[in-house]
């Protein structure tokens, strides 16, 4: 069995890269981190972040019937948008929601596998309706709030990966971890500190703290939170992924993408 898994950042990675062996490979023309779990090869794809980054990064990996991926899992941290989901509870999305433009009142949306949600809640994660997949990062509470009537949580990568599984008729789920509850404001506005690539500067967070150092003391309780909330969620996929690799019980059969749009 073959599986992808993906993060935004490395920091998301980082507590499931030091607990077990992943060596660094190629997956097409993709950079990836390999590990077994069980049956399963395991490769882990840091994306950046943003749905756009996501899906073009995720598309650098073999999806197709040659060398085939079995499922895929779009995981990472996430901000409440529900006074019930707290720091470092894992979450799994039964759809994925997004906006099409920035100005557009409409929104489209793609469904998490439900034999892979299935498998998610069996393991310990809070089933929920939907996240919702936004271009830049909710700062503040208010704004959190608003969207809790539309959604559970808050993310940026999983509607372009489960666009991209789509695509290919390969099973995917939206997995997601709280890193920040719903009555929190950010301590820093962290869209300014986004490069063109996706990535976070640390120069421009701390260009940010010289302007606001009464943002600091807030600033380290986020990197604790996210540190708890990265460690739940990849003892998470540790139990996850080796139950679907040993479990007989299979997945969806992969359809072809014209069959999914009819």
């Amino acid at each position: 069995m073959k599986v992808l898994v993906t993060f935004a950042l490395e920091s998301e990675f980082a507590p499931w890269r030091a607990s077990r062996n992943f060596k660094s490979g190629r997956w097409g023309s993709a950079d990836v981190r390999f590990t077994t779990i069980g049956h399963a090869q395991v490769g882990v794809l840091i994306t950046a972040l943003g749905p756009s980054r996501a899906r073009l990064e995720s598309a650098k990996i073999v999806w197709g019937d040659f060398d085939p991926l079995n499922f895929c899992v779009s995981a990472g941290l996430a901000g409440s948008l529900r006074t019930n989901h707290g720091v470092g509870q894992v979450l799994v999305a039964r759809n994925v929601f997004a906006k099409i433009t920035p100005l557009d009142t409409s929104s489209q949306s793609f469904p998490s596998s439900e034999a892979l949600v299935a498998f998610a809640t069996e393991c310990g994660a809070t089933p929920v309706d939907r996240f919702y997949c936004t271009p830049r990062v909710i700062v503040r509470a208010e704004e959190k709030k608003l969207l809790g009537a539309s959604a559970d949580a808050v993310e940026m990568e999983s509607f372009g990966v489960l666009q991209q599984a789509r695509e290919f008729g390969v099973p995917a789920v939206a997995i997601r971890s709280i890193s920040d509850a719903v009555n929190q404001t950010l301590p820093l506005d962290f869209n300014l500190a986004l490069t063109s690539e996706g990535r976070l500067s640390t120069a421009r967070i701390l260009a940010q703290l010289a302007i606001q150092p009464y943002a600091l003391p807030g600033l380290m309780r986020l990197g604790r939170q996210s540190k708890q909330a990265a460690q739940s969620l990849c003892e998470f996929l540790d139990a996850f992924i080796l139950k679907v690799a040993e479990t007989g019980r299979p997945l969806e059969s992969k359809v072809s993408a014209a069959s999914q749009s009819t």
